[in-house]
């Protein structure tokens, strides 16, 4: 099996929310369904120096994050008919509406909230990776509509080896499920510079 993932690059993201929107589009999701999400964090302040200069020690960043298609996905090892599935062939988990019985156990497994119940079906539904599309040799829909190019997708080891390991920033969760997910560095998210775990997300409406 060839294990698919996601690179994303916060220094290229402009929070435009593009990708959000391709993929509402193309899954035919409701308002209150988001399969991608992005999140507006930022923290910080302005200090005054003693010649009245000011120094900013604000920051502020976007991260775009769906279903991270994990080594070892909480929601599959959790949903109690089997409706939640890993491909063999490329690593991306899927939902099987013919099984789910929209109990939420995936939802709340889950440490990035990506599968949605979908109060009109009442099954399960979340990002899998635009499976038919990748098993046709095409990219995710949420890549290819990136006007920045922030985000990429391929074999996860062709990621690392191009873009390092990193796979958590806040508001993400520590990657205990293994998410095969790399995370672009910049100087907006140095946490050498900034203290970013005195952020917050500054759109929590738009990402419930």
């Amino acid at each position: 099996m060839t294990q698919y993932g996601f690179y994303f690059d916060s220094s290229r993201c402009t929070g435009c929310k593009t990708c959000e929107l391709v993929c509402k589009d193309y899954h035919d999701l409701g308002p209150e369904i988001l399969f991608r999400r992005v999140y507006d964090y930022e923290g910080g302040t302005w200090e005054k120096t003693d010649e009245g200069a000011w120094n900013a020690a604000a920051f502020n960043y976007h991260v775009a994050v769906s279903c991270n298609h994990c080594d070892e996905p909480a929601c599959v090892a959790n949903c109690p008919t089997g409706a939640m599935q890993k491909d063999e062939e490329t690593g991306l988990v899927n939902t099987d509406p013919q099984v789910c019985i929209g109990c939420g156990t995936c939802r709340n497994s889950c440490p990035y909230d990506a599968p949605r119940i979908d109060a009109n079906s009442k099954v399960s539904r979340k990002c899998d990776g635009c499976l038919a599309h990748v098993r046709e040799g095409m990219e995710p829909l949420c890549v290819g509509a990136c006007p920045l190019r922030a985000l990429e997708f391929g074999p996860i080891e062709d990621l690392r080896e191009k873009h390092g390991d990193l796979a958590q920033i806040p508001p993400l969760p520590e990657p205990t499920t293994l998410p095969n997910l790399v995370i672009g560095s910049c100087q907006a998210v140095d946490s050498d510079i900034y203290d970013l775990d005195q952020g917050y997300v500054a759109n929590p409406l738009e990402v419930e």
